[in-house]
């Protein structure tokens, strides 16, 4: 049976007559997860403070206790020794509550023309503005690894493949690129997230503003905001840009699965077209020839919780009234927990794609084995004057005679080829070749190893101007 604490919170118990139940304190606190934004409450308090100052509802005197006082809260927490209290339900009155008992009656004065609905809509976001930056120096850091590997391998020739079947030749390089061209849509992604996350909501207080003359645009200057938000009901409601965050997040982490998929693949006996190092893998308890490519795996298995913490955060607000309900302290465990995974694997797969070793002889193999040089094959008959359905139907006779035979297209002496079409001479070996094959798509955005190259160039200098 619970139990009733003897007293109730000083921040608001003087409505009440009785004190809360003390399972219903525990399950309405949120500082057990929200204290990690302490650096960001802190932040907006000392930029909140120093405006009240500026507009005369704080002396200088009080200004400088307060951001004294935070001061040295804030390296208190950093050394681990900040006792935090459920009692006090949040990061945000655990600060101030110590604060008061630093530095006294001032302390109540930092909380004049705002309210915890302003005040944890703007740590969410200066929270979310720092992560974002962080979250996008990893994606960098990745997309530099895959770009200077791209670069080496732009003459490495593997099979390109459509329904996992082999399909043409194209070069590990050109592969590669392909994933920095989804990264790149998501770094585009999060820096436009950002500009929606960085606009400050401070000075809605509850939800209709204050009586305080305060100066929201200076607040906003001193905190790193482009600007105030434009309506206060909306202000301390919205959640919008977590939403567009997860969002974001969900499409990197779709990205890092597929390209965790193909890793796993590639890995494996089957394919056995790379090789991870040891430090990237793990054994197994009973198996011990095993090497499993864990990283990836991993990674692609927490895509799934991202998705989710999608799903979560639309579905906490699609209910809401306006303006500020208590549904919205679910917001953050979400949040970070999609911060968490984010950082951790995008951390891992820029550490690991820069040491990924491809077995060339072994990816060119599979290129060869697979007919994949068919469609220019097709391609030299129809400048050949062979119509396509035509040509297409003599490439795929000139295959079945390989499936039979055992020889690739470029294998076959021309007297095998020209069986299927007297229009071939000797100038096909030129297109048959793996090298020919790939070297022929030779344009902006082909598998060319010259292309390959300069797209790798591009690439990196795009990421050197960031």
């Amino acid at each position: 049976m619970s139990t009733s604490n003897n007293s109730t919170n000083s921040a608001w118990g003087g409505r009440f007559s009785e004190a809360t139940d003390a399972f219903v304190q525990r399950f309405t606190a949120s500082v057990q997860f929200d204290q990690r934004m302490y650096a960001q409450d802190i932040q907006g308090s000392i930029a909140h403070a120093t405006m009240l100052a500026k507009v005369g509802v704080l002396t200088e005197a009080e200004r400088d206790a307060i951001i004294q006082g935070l001061g040295e809260i804030k390296a208190d927490i950093e050394a681990g020794k900040f006792e935090w209290s459920v009692a006090l339900e949040d990061v945000h009155m655990n600060i101030e509550s110590v604060l008061t008992q630093k530095i006294g009656i001032t302390g109540k004065k930092l909380h004049t023309g705002r309210s915890r609905n302003d005040q944890v809509a703007t740590d969410i976001r200066l929270y979310l503005r720092d992560e974002i930056d962080a979250i996008s120096a990893e994606l960098t850091r990745l997309q530099q690894g895959l770009t200077e590997l791209a670069e080496r391998e732009a003459d490495t020739i593997m099979p390109g493949f459509t329904h996992l079947q082999t399909a043409q030749p194209v070069t590990f390089g050109h592969h590669l690129l392909a994933w920095n061209e989804m990264l790149e849509r998501d770094y585009a992604r999060l820096q436009d997230c950002r500009k929606r996350v960085n606009i400050m909501p401070l000075g809605a207080a509850a939800l209709a503003g204050t009586t305080y003359p305060i100066d929201r645009a200076y607040t906003a200057q001193l905190l790193g905001f482009d600007a105030p938000t434009e309506n206060s009901l909306d202000s301390v409601s919205d959640r919008d840009f977590a939403i567009e965050f997860a969002s974001a997040g969900s499409l990197i982490m779709m990205h890092l699965s597929r390209f965790s998929e193909e890793l796993v693949l590639w890995t494996s006996s089957q394919f056995n077209f790379i090789n991870l190092p040891d430090r990237f893998c793990t054994g197994s308890s009973i198996m011990p020839q095993k090497k499993n490519p864990d990283v990836p795996e991993l990674v692609r298995g927490k895509s799934g919780r991202v998705f989710g913490h999608l799903m979560s955060l639309l579905t906490l607000m699609k209910g809401q009234p306006l303006a500020y309900n208590k549904d919205n302290q679910e917001d953050k465990e979400p949040i970070f927990d999609v911060v968490d995974t984010l950082r951790g694997s995008l951390r891992a797969f820029a550490d690991m794609v820069p040491a990924i070793t491809p077995k060339k002889d072994i990816m060119r193999e599979a290129a060869i084995r697979g007919f994949s040089t068919a469609t220019d094959l097709a391609d030299y008959l129809v400048r050949k004057g062979v119509p396509f359905r035509d040509s297409h139907e003599i490439v795929g006779k000139s295959v079945a005679y390989g499936v039979k035979t055992g020889k690739d297209l470029g294998q076959m002496s021309l007297e095998e080829l020209r069986q299927f079409s007297d229009v071939i001479n000797d100038d096909v070996f030129k297109v048959l070749t793996l090298e020919g094959s790939v070297a022929a798509r030779n344009h902006l955005g082909g598998t060319a190893p010259a292309q390959v190259r300069a797209a790798a160039q591009r690439a990196k200098a795009k990421l050197a101007q960031r």
